[in-house]
């Protein structure tokens, strides 16, 4: 994940309203905010899945198991990094999420 945007690491004090200023609805905003740090949390999970995935081994056992300075690291990069609802919710405030009501569709 990029993160390179200034995204606050702590949860801040918001304007409810001007979370639902985008939509009309604060229901709404919430909702795409839910989606949108769903994906992000999911894409994290994976993508740290993919770099552990080289230090798995076959026959884990209690005697075999090592702390390795690499998997460490690793790890507590990805805790570092600002949750996916405070990501989600700065991609919204910056107008860079795309959404649309389904319901409301021309044709």
């Amino acid at each position: 994940m990029e993160s390179k945007k200034k995204i606050p690491v702590n949860t801040i004090t918001r304007d409810i309203k001007n979370l639902a200023e985008p939509t009309g609805n604060i229901y709404e905003s919430v909702v795409i905010l839910y989606k949108r740090a769903n994906q992000i949390a999911l894409a994290e999970k994976k993508e740290l899945q993919r770099k552990l995935e080289d230090f798995r081994n076959d026959r884990d056992t209690m005697e075999e198991v090592f702390e390795n300075k690499e998997q460490i690291e690793i790890s507590k990069y990805y805790e570092r990094q600002p949750k996916p609802d405070l990501v989600a919710i700065s991609e919204f405030e910056n107008g860079e999420l795309y959404y649309r009501n389904a319901g409301s569709e021309e044709k």
